[in-house]
């Protein structure tokens, strides 16, 4: 099964709209009024959105945050597998944007289904739950005609990536508005660096390099009491079924990049990784470095690194290397290393909120956009790449997309079996590169 990026002609439409307009789109108080079709919930010729934030954690927060940048818009519900999560997000909110916040005990939902009451109250919804849930919450989101802001990334398997990509053609037919919070897509550096290259700055693409190499982050302990389940939820970046390993969730953004400068998704991926440095009983079963040589169907390579290693040089980049020059973001030079373009706007918008500004505005001008057949794409590329790493094989795109292999536990609940169980050292077993099983 092939998975072509989808909509590239739209896209370029929607780079130039972004572009012309620059710091202006954050000016939504100027967008015209008018009710929003499927949507009930603001009554008829309304012009407030109301908002359901679903994972109340920091990336959520902020996510919510933007949103309530922008004007008209009301959070109304909220939903969290954890109380004092959300208790901590409403609170911080609320004392910011007072009774633009309006979520009620009523409105606060707990626990692994409180997500579908928080999609039912709301206009537009933001998913920023741990990544393994993603494709059940855009599901039922989808189902229930409403629009979408979801973080990345939107699945960390095969079979969540399958379910993302339905949804998202059923989101086409509801004439629904989705997007994903890959931000570089929504960055004047980026997207000024992406039509100098289409205009022929560095002549066809030959390779990529990219990067992101870290300290990593945050754990949490284990307390008196916990659950298996409670524990890897709160843990939830160290385990593969929650947060499909460091290279889903945070270089997908760099796979990401790549992916849309050349124009379409790997064909096959080879790699290696392990764990080196960080390794103990607080750091789950991920790797913390991967190593993956990407290939292209026309045999563009993209050579992908990321670690987490604490005391060493921190890279978060991307390469692009064509026949007439190099291209990074905002920066182009020729073979012989003269700068030939440069981004210069010092003053260009926030990304971040200008992916949530795009939203509103495609809402209220009913336009259409859909961010997560990329999404899905570039999920599916890091999720290629992992399998690579873990079973020390090379991996074809189409074979992986296929594989019915799921990382979800059968059962949601405090008690349940996540899956993933210590040893008796106290240590949760990693991958082994030709032992561990991908598809």
């Amino acid at each position: 099964m092939s998975y072509k990026s989808a909509r590239m002609s739209d896209m370029s439409k929607q780079r130039r709209t972004i572009l012309k307009a620059g710091g202006a789109l954050a000016a939504t108080a100027i967008l015209p009024q008018v009710s929003y079709g499927q949507n009930k919930a603001g009554g008829a010729g309304s012009s407030e959105i109301k908002v359901a934030l679903i994972g109340c954690g920091g990336r959520g927060s902020g996510a919510a945050n933007q949103t309530l940048h922008v004007e008209g818009t009301r959070l109304v519900a909220m939903a969290d597998a954890f109380e004092d999560r959300l208790k901590k997000s409403l609170k911080q909110l609320k004392a910011q944007y007072k009774d633009r916040v309006d979520v009620p005990k009523a409105r606060q939902f707990i626990g692994f289904d409180a997500y579908k009451e928080a999609i039912d109250a709301a206009d537009v919804v933001i998913l920023a739950s741990p990544p393994g849930f993603r494709p059940q919450h855009f599901e039922y989101a989808v189902s229930k005609g409403k629009h979408v802001f979801m973080e990345k990334p939107v699945a960390v398997d095969a079979e969540g990536v399958r379910k993302v990509i339905a949804a998202a053609k059923a989101a086409d037919k509801k004439n629904l508005k989705v997007v994903a919070g890959l931000q570089r897509r929504y960055q004047e550096s980026y997207l000024q660096t992406y039509e100098k290259i289409q205009e022929g700055a560095i002549g066809d693409i030959l390779s990529a390099q990219c990067y992101w190499n870290g300290g990593g982050v945050w754990v949490k302990p284990r307390k008196k009491g916990m659950t298996e389940m409670e524990y890897q939820m709160r843990n939830w970046y160290y385990f593969t079924w929650l947060c499909g390993d460091h290279i889903c969730e945070q270089h997908i953004h760099n796979i990401d990049v790549v992916n849309w400068f050349v124009g379409k998704h790997p064909e096959k991926a080879y790699g290696m990784g392990g764990r080196s440095q960080r390794i103990g009983k607080d750091y789950g079963e991920i790797y913390d470095h991967h190593y993956v040589e990407f290939k292209y169907d026309d045999d563009t390579i993209m050579n992908s690194q990321c670690r987490h290693f604490r005391g060493c040089p921190s890279k978060v980049s991307e390469l692009l290397i064509g026949e007439k020059g190099t291209a990074s973001a905002g920066l182009i030079k020729d073979n012989d290393g003269k700068i030939i373009w440069r981004h210069r706007n010092r003053k260009a918008p926030n990304p971040y909120q200008v992916e949530h500004d795009e939203l509103y505005r495609h809402i209220r001008e009913n336009k259409p956009i859909n961010n997560a057949h990329y999404a899905a794409e570039a999920s599916m590329s890091a999720v290629l790449g992992r399998m690579a790493t873990y079973s020390g094989q090379e991996i074809m795109w189409d074979k992986a997309l296929e594989s019915g292999l799921s990382t979800m536990p059968k059962t949601l609940a405090w008690d349940a079996d996540p899956g993933p169980q210590m040893g008796e050292d106290g240590l949760y077993p990693c991958p082994v590169p030709g032992k561990t099983k991908v598809m």
